[in-house]
């Protein structure tokens, strides 16, 4: 199950309040932005888990996803794009 990073309510960002420690029970609270990864949806998130786990061969994720070559560094450049804009915000 993906990570809500919208608020169900107004669509607002966000952000993690509290972290705990299921061995000691600590609990450290504040303001926290979600790293951008978090941020992508779940095929973004697989895309980038793929790309790393063919040591980042665009070839062979082509293969793997049935695509050409072109389509999948298309959606590579895409996702850079929608990184630098998650980053800029």
């Amino acid at each position: 199950m993906k990570l809500p990073i919208t608020c169900p309510s107004c669509e607002a960002e966000l952000k993690v309040q509290s972290l705990l420690c299921d061995k000691c029970q600590t609990n450290i609270n504040g303001s926290f932005d979600l790293p951008v990864f978090l941020k992508l949806d779940l095929k973004e998130q697989n895309f980038i888990m793929d790309f790393v786990q063919t040591s980042g061969s665009l070839k062979v994720m082509a293969q793997q996803l049935n695509l050409s070559y072109p389509t999948v560094r298309n959606m590579l450049d895409d996702l850079i794009g929608k990184i630098d804009t998650l980053k800029n915000k």
